[in-house]
């Protein structure tokens, strides 16, 4: 956790806090379900990782404090079952912490592989069985509420005959009439559902539909004396609210987001794992350290074949990192004022040490003085002003950020400039 100043609320006034709704404590606990291995995948532009890389992602998962992680869904195939079979065999093998859980549609071809996995392997595996919800889905399909209703309790019946916990998922819930919803949820909830998972299937929802649709989601619960059973969100990105909305589900009620490394998923994507921690983090709802995350997201970025975009909040390239003189100035003075903790809010309002990071200060065509100065600083490097100014106009040539390698050549060139010239004066050339 990044070190906390006392003189902090001093320097910073809190807008969040003076009028914010998130801000405010959260009164229960809120569990993260990481579905990077399941809906993640559904993704069309990644591919689907070799088990070794799976592994490696379930055990980074375990590794940031995700609390389930849902391992793909069995009914879709052989690869998937025996992929899912192995990774609750390493929950199981490994002593992690991360609980397994797998979805499956409101079908016993889907239900069966499941029931079958966690008695082979002895790993409990929570069941999130999904049915479609919303009138525009039941048209396209031809479904009846009566049909509906029975899928919705066969299903749940088959995991909770098994000993297995089921969660039922309504697909669409933000687009699907309360009536319908409380029909579904009497019968999931009347075969032994532990949990329901609303679900913004196609990320149609705003932060308002969302404090709506769970605030009626906790009525009808205690409603039906049913204040036991938890609540899951899952969002999708299509809107790019997923985060805010995903947030939104916890403050009104939720105590288990969904989401996926990066974001990935079907269509634009979920709401993304990193930032959601990172949200919960800064809000104080979730107290776990975050240095792993950059790592784990590093991971799915090599395992799924989806570039980390440098602009991505807390976790690309450019999240601390400035070429700017005016901020390279304020971040400088701050750092000698200081240290690194003023250093680390003066111009972010995410400090790079939650997440084992730094704030970088690099040399371009938007550079000034200072850029160079904490650059040769940061490199061990003498910042004399023959060497910055150099630098500084070259710089100005430029239209880009210079590499590391680049500034290196650029100081020598500088130094030898600067030795040549003393030669010539007949002056000792003064030490680099």
């Amino acid at each position: 956790m990044a070190e906390q100043e006392p003189w902090d609320d001093t320097l910073v006034y809190d807008w969040n806090a003076a009028g914010g709704d998130l801000a405010r404590p959260l009164t229960h606990r809120v569990m993260v379900l990481d579905e990077t291995l399941r809906d993640g995948l559904q993704s069309p532009s990644i591919i689907d990782p070799p088990l070794k890389a799976k592994r490696e992602l379930l055990r980074r998962m375990d590794a940031i404090g995700v609390d389930v992680a849902d391992l793909g869904l069995p009914g879709a195939g052989a690869r998937v079952a025996r992929h899912v079979a192995e990774l609750c065999a390493t929950i199981r093998d490994e002593g992690l912490s991360v609980r397994a859980a797998c979805a499956g549609r409101t079908l016993a071809s889907d239900i069966e592989p499941i029931i079958q996995i966690s008695r082979e392997t002895g790993v409990i595996v929570e069941i999130l069985t999904f049915l479609g919800a919303s009138p525009i889905r039941a048209y396209a399909e031809g479904w009846t509420l009566t049909q509906m209703r029975k899928l919705a309790a066969d299903a749940v019946r088959m995991g909770t005959d098994a000993g297995l916990p089921v969660a039922f998922v309504t697909e669409d819930t933000l687009r699907a009439h309360p009536d319908v919803l409380s029909e579904l949820y009497r019968a999931a909830l009347g075969e032994g559902a532990t949990r329901i998972i609303i679900c913004d299937t196609v990320g149609h929802a705003t932060p308002d539909g969302v404090r709506a649709n769970v605030t009626w989601h906790k009525e009808l619960l205690d409603k039906l004396g049913r204040s036991d059973v938890g609540l899951d969100y899952h969002g999708h990105d299509d809107r790019w609210l997923g985060t805010i909305n995903t947030l939104t589900a916890a403050r009104a009620g939720c105590d288990r987001l969904h989401a996926t490394a990066l974001g990935i998923g079907e269509r634009v994507g979920n709401t993304g794992l990193d930032v959601l921690l990172v949200n919960m983090n800064l809000l104080g709802w979730r107290d776990t350290d975050l240095p792993a995350l950059p790592a784990y997201c590093e991971q799915a970025s090599i395992a799924t074949g989806r570039p980390i975009p440098a602009n991505y909040p807390a976790i690309g390239r450019d999240a601390f990192r400035t070429t700017s003189g005016i901020h390279a100035a304020a971040i400088l003075k701050a750092r000698r004022r200081h240290g690194e903790w003023l250093a680390d809010r003066i111009y972010s309002g995410v400090p790079a040490n939650l997440l084992g990071r730094h704030q970088e200060i690099d040399v371009g065509y938007m550079s000034g003085a200072s850029n160079v100065q904490a650059w040769l600083e940061e490199h061990g490097q003498e910042a004399r002003d023959e060497v910055v100014a150099a630098i500084v106009r070259a710089a100005k040539r430029s239209h880009r950020t210079f590499r590391d390698e680049e500034v290196t050549a650029l100081v020598a060139a500088a130094l030898e400039e600067l030795a040549a010239t003393a030669a010539g004066s007949g002056d000792a050339p003064a030490e680099p």
